[in-house]
Parts: structure tokens; sequence; C-alpha cells
């Protein structure tokens, strides 16, 4: 029932004006006509029935609400938010006999029974913010959206260590219950400063192998222990081999260390890295990553194309005869001669015809060569830039003396190149001493650049190196482009010339190797660092273009390494039984997650590109793991099974100190207060001592209520009646 009750009119001088003036010229327009009439009666009824009208439409013009005050229907809202995330396992909650988790610690509060003294004043719902397995934890979503979900919220308990990896600030999304009046009472739980602890940080694990090949599996340790200590390390692959090795850890420090291990056959498998805990750790958690890694038996395919058989071209050469893996076609352009130059079986006399003789190379060496008489024809050029924007194939520029890459420009092969050339010097500049090549940051961290095991022993490398006295025509790296080494001291207005240099186009990949002086490093250790080099650059190149391959379908993928709920762009390319491209056709991939969740990702050519027979598609993995698809052409009946690895978000885990100061930065916005998990009885208090809410406030609109029109028309009915009946009309 209400306890105030009534008409409120919501006025302004013109509708008061007006009013007034409608009900005073209709009232003397009333008195006339009855006057008239000779003061008949029925003649006065009818003039009171229109004087009524107006004084009704003068009141509606004054908009007259009826307003209640009441009190909320049903009981107010309180609401508790517990952090369910992956962070609240950590064990660093003192507790009866050690640590207890921060998730244990909390447990009184995600309970209905702990609220059970409030509810006579209030309604009390209990919900988990949990973090999906391929997402941080987010808290601005939540305290966001607790406003809108809740219509009688009063106040809102977040149990919580505060360690969002996620979203927006937390502190932004509670504007919103500040401006709904909803203080946030925070239950802080865990540690600030981090606990004794070995944290497995990284495991670096290529995704591919060669059988027969050792491959490095890199991984980093963290401590946090006092003094330095000696970690027991295990390296377990999935078909049952095991290795071992002791790690020394320096006190409060980071170290990088790695297992080398051979492959025995080709297949699927996963390796997992496990620390031993060490005396003193507390978080033993974290000691555990795996990771997929793909075995094949490796042939690639790689097109040599040169003219004058420079020294850089005779080393090149053979590294790569020399390495099981690949398999070598090399051309000679060498001028004034009347045929192609070589004689060996890896010798090839003319320039491939067309694309499907091209398309069998993964990687093409194109040295000191361009457009003319003898050489390079445009549509050459065409196809090759093709090859590595829709095959995904790599392309490495080795420029020479001659300065034949300089009539490149204007031709395709031009937007691959990774740099700006000098049109001055197109045949280089010579140095009178030698000089080294200095890596950049992203060079220090690049696969192409690793000459040694670890970073230290790398950067001793490769300045120990000989140097070069003679690079490209160089001037700067284009936009998007990743220089990874750098001339030693010679610069321009760009900067220190760039001499290694790299970027992705299309699907493939693109290196220009700005000097021919590369076979000088192995003076002193023969083949160590030369032929390494070589053998990382063709498999980096090669490797999308062979992530899934058949006879005549293979799919490859963008990012290479992927993340849960990021985007996946695949690549598939599709060729009949003649090895010809399908140019159209119906292609699709049957993608299956860890979960059996299944979905179909459909592939489109790229527009205008049908001719190199690649169809592209998109999909979005939401799960950490292995996944399966499956391609098929129906056109061709082909299919191809593939599997690939999907990482999970490592940007939260077990072991990071807690974050109470986000939590009072909410409550202090709010106008709450902050709890440890000791004293959480006070927010029984806390909550029965807030006032109970406002009566809320209730308005009727009786001006624009359709009752109110009804009643206008109805009078004007009535009266158009009466002057009907007294003859009027």
């Amino acid at each position: 029932m209400s306890d105030l009750a009534g008409i409120r009119f919501f006025t302004s001088p013109p509708t008061v004006v007006l009013s007034v003036a409608l009900v005073a010229a209709t009232a003397a327009v009333c008195l006339l006509a009855w006057r008239r009439s000779g003061w008949s009666a029925a003649q006065g009824c009818l003039e009171a029935l229109r004087l009524a009208i107006a004084c009704v439409v003068g009141l509606l013009l004054n908009q007259p609400e009826w307003v209640e005050r009441r009190p909320p229907e049903g009981l107010p809202v309180v609401a508790v938010l517990h952090d369910a995330s992956r962070s609240m396992d950590t064990a660093d909650v003192p507790a009866a006999g050690g640590l207890a988790r921060r998730r244990d610690a909390i447990a009184d509060v995600t309970t209905t029974a702990f609220w059970q003294p409030l509810a006579d004043r209030f309604e009390v719902v209990v919900e988990p913010i949990s973090a999906p397995p391929a997402s941080g934890t987010d808290l601005a979503a939540p305290l966001a959206d607790a406003a809108r979900r809740f219509r009688r919220l009063r106040a809102l308990v977040l149990a919580s260590d505060g360690d969002w990896t996620a979203g927006s600030p937390p502190v932004e999304a509670a504007a919103g219950l500040v401006e709904a009046g909803v203080p946030v009472l925070a239950v802080a739980v865990g540690s600030d400063t981090r606990l004794p602890d070995v944290d497995l940080a990284s495991l670096d694990c290529p995704t591919v192998g060669v059988v027969g090949k050792p491959v490095r599996i890199p991984f980093t340790l963290t401590s946090s222990l006092p003094g330095e200590r000696v970690a027991r390390v295990r390296l377990a692959v999935s078909t049952g081999e095991s290795l071992r090795r002791e790690v020394r850890l320096p006190a409060m420090g980071t170290v990088t260390d790695w297992f080398f291990w051979t492959p025995p056959d080709v297949g699927d498998v996963t390796v997992t890295v496990t620390v031993e805990p060490l005396d003193g750790e507390l978080v033993p958690d974290n000691n555990e990553r795996t990771a997929p890694l793909t075995v094949r038996k490796e042939t690639l395919r790689v097109l040599v194309v040169e003219s004058v058989p420079r020294w850089e071209y005779r080393y090149l050469r053979n590294a790569l005869v020399r390495d099981p893996g690949v398999e070598v076609s090399c051309l000679l352009f060498q001028p004034d001669l009347p045929r192609r130059g070589g004689g060996g079986s890896d010798y090839i006399d003319r320039f491939p015809a067309g694309l499907d003789e091209l398309s069998i190379y993964d990687v093409v060496f194109l040295g000191d060569v361009g457009i003319g008489p003898g050489q390079l024809t445009l549509e050459d050029c065409r196809l090759l830039a093709g090859l590595v924007e829709y095959q995904a194939s790599g392309l490495v520029f080795m420029p020479g003396w001659r300065g034949e890459q300089a009539t490149l420009a204007g031709t395709p092969l031009e937007d691959l190149c990774p740099v700006v050339l000098d049109d001055a010097r197109p045949g280089g500049v010579a140095t009178a001493a030698p000089r080294r090549l200095t890596l950049t940051e992203t060079g220090r961290t690049s696969l192409l650049t690793k000459l040694a095991d670890s970073t230290a022993e790398n950067l001793a490398v490769w300045e120990s190196l000989p140097g070069v006295q003679w690079h490209g025509p160089v001037l700067r790296a284009k936009a998007g482009s990743e220089v990874l080494a750098v001339h030693e001291d010679e610069a321009n207005e760009y900067g220190r010339i760039p001499l290694l240099v790299t970027r992705s186009y299309g699907s493939g990949k693109v290196l220009y190797m700005a000097t021919d002086g590369a076979w000088r490093w192995r003076k002193g250790v023969e083949d160590r660092y030369h032929y390494r080099f070589w053998g990382q650059v063709v498999r980096w190149m090669a490797y999308r273009r062979n992530m899934a391959r058949g006879e005549r379908l293979s799919l490859s993928f963008t990012p290479e390494q992927p993340q849960a709920g990021r985007t996946l762009s695949f690549d598939a390319r599709v060729a009949d039984a003649t090895g010809a491209p399908v140019t159209f056709g119906e292609v699709a991939a049957r993608i299956t997650a860890p979960s059996g969740a299944v979905e179909t990702v459909r592939f489109v050519p790229p527009a205008g590109e049908g001719e190199w027979g690649v169809f592209a598609g998109t999909y979005l993995p939401r799960e950490p793991g292995r996944h399966e698809a499956v391609l098929a052409c129906r056109e061709t009946g082909d299919t191809l099974e593939a599997s690939f690895f999907v990482q999970g978000s490592t940007a939260e885990g077990i072991g990071r100190p807690a974050r109470p100061e986000v939590l009072a930065e909410i409550a202090l916005a709010t106008g709450g207060r902050v709890v440890s998990p000791e004293t959480i009885e006070g927010l029984i208090t806390s909550l029965e001592a807030l006032p109970d809410p406002p009566e809320e406030l209730r308005r009727l609109r009786l001006w624009s209520h359709p009752l109110a029109a009804a009643l206008v028309v109805g009078l004007l009915g009535l009266f158009w009646v009466g002057r009907k009946w007294q003859g009027l009309l």
C-alpha cells in the first residue's frame, strides 16, 4: 500500500497561460451562447459540457501524473562472484598445517549456507567467474554485467586473487556499479609476493622434426628460491623414450637449457618436460609442460638459379647437395656460352616452363640474375611471384657484383623483395677490410640466425665469424620486413645497412641475403656454421608448404603455432590427376576439436587468382589441444588427413603473485571494503548494516494514457449528439 500518492502536475509558464486562456475563452463563448438561447436549461447543460471539455484539455496540457512511492517488489539482491580460474589453484594461503589453495581459502563464501543469516533481507546469488581454457581471467565483464543482470542489485561480493589477464581494467568496469550505488565488498586471497618456487616458464619445442635428425627442445626455468640449486629435468616422449639432465639454477634467476632428441620414426608425438620438485619449493604445480611434435621423412626440392658460378654459389650448392633431406636442381645462366652451364646430374638446362614444372620446388635461390636475353623472362618472374604468394614456397634473393637483380625493377618480383635497392649503385659496395654482420634484437631470437644453442654462445659465434668485403645495393628495409642482421659500421640516412632481411609474402616467405661472403664462415671450422645456416634457411622457408602434404592436396596454416581464441588462416593447394592446379571446385575441411565438436570450413579461391589452385579458409579454434582435419575436394575426389595442435593461453598460471591492489581499487571506487579470508565473517555484518533500498517511485502518465484520450473523444461525441438533439447542426 502506498504511503504517499496523488496527482502531480508538470507545468510550465506557456502551458499554464495556454490552459487559462483556453478555459476563459470557452467560458465566454458558453455564456454568450446560453444567453442567446434565452437561458434555456437544455442549452445550459450543453454549454456546461463544452466548458467541461475545455477544462479537461487544459488539465492534460499541464501533464498530470499519478505518483506513488512503494517499497521495492521482492528482496534486494546480493551477487557473490568468486574467482574459479586456474590461478586460484596456487597454494599460498597460510592455513593449519601448511598452505592452502586460494580457492579453498574462499570456499565458505561459495556456499549458500554461509549466506543463510541474510535470507530474510536479501536474495543471495552465488556464481563463479571462470576462465575458458583458451583465455585468461576477465574480471571486468562480470562487474559490468552485474547491474544489468540483477535488477534489484544492492551489493556485490567479489572473492578473487585480483589476477586479471584478459579484458579491460576491472576498475573501469566498476563505473556502472558506482552509478547504481552498489558497493563492492572484496575478499582478497593469495600472497602478493612470489613464494619459493621453480617454474617451467616455457617449452619452445619445434612443431616439426625430421626422422634421424636431432631435434633441439629448449626450455626455460625461473627460480624464486633464495639459493643456487640443481634441478633435475626429465623429457618424456609419448613413444616411451625418456631423457634426463641436471640444470644449475641461480638464486632468484632464470636459466635456459635444452634436450636433443632424435626421432626414430615418422608420426605425431607429444613431448613432456618435467622438473622434479626441489626442497623448499612450495608451488610444484607449474613444473610440467607438454608440446606436440610432428615427425616427417623430409625431402625438400630446391632450385638454385645463378649466372656466374661465384664462390658463394659453389659452397651453397655443396651444402645443399650434401644435405640428405634436400634434392637440388641448379641452373646457370653463364654469359658468353652457347648453352647452359653445369654438368652434374643436379643441373637443368632451362628454367621451368610452366606452373606445373615450377610448383614442385619448395625453395628457390635467385642469384645474380635478372631480366634479359639468356636469363629470366617477365613470365618467369610472374610465375616465381605466384609460387611464393599462392604456393607457400620460399624465395631467397642473393645479389652479386654484376648487379643483374637491378633489372628486376618493374617486374612482379620487385614487390616481393623485402628491401629498397639503391639504383645509383646496382653493383653493390665493396670495402677494403672485412666487416661483420651484426645481429639485431629480432635476429638474436630468430631460428635462421641460431648458429649455437644458447643466446650468449650464439652472439659470440656471430662476433667471431669472418667478415665480408662486399654487400648489395641496399638503401633500407621495406615496411613489414624483419631485419635480422645489419652491417657492422656502414650506415646511411635510414640507419645501418640491412644485410639479412626477411618478410612474409602471401602464404610464402622471402629472404634477402645482401652479401656473398657466407662461404667465408667456413674458415677454421669447415662446414660447422655454413651448413647449419643454409639448412635452417631451407627448412624455415619450406615449413608452411609442407605442414600437411599429400599426392595432390596440401594444407598449410598461419600462424604456425595456433592459439585458442585466435583466428587460424588455412591455405589449401589442389591439383588434378595430371598435376595441373585445379582452378575451381568445392573444397572443404572437416575439423574435429579435442572435445569432439565438429566444424566444417569451406574454402574459396582468392579473387582473380584461380590459376594457382589455391583455396583459402579461416577457422576459430576455441579449445586447446590436438585438432584433426580432413581436407577434401569434391571435383577430384581426393582427401587429406592432417592434424594441428592448438596452444592454450599461458598468460595466467599457477604460482603468480596475487594482486590485492586491484580489488582495493574497485572497493574504494564503489564505496565498499576489502576483507581477508580470515575475516570473511565480517561480510555478514557489513551487509546487514546496509540501509534498506529506497522506495521505488512509480508514475502513471495520465496526460498520455489511452483512457484520457478516450475520455476527450467521448465528451466530444456527447457534445456533438447534444447539439444535434438541439437542432444546431
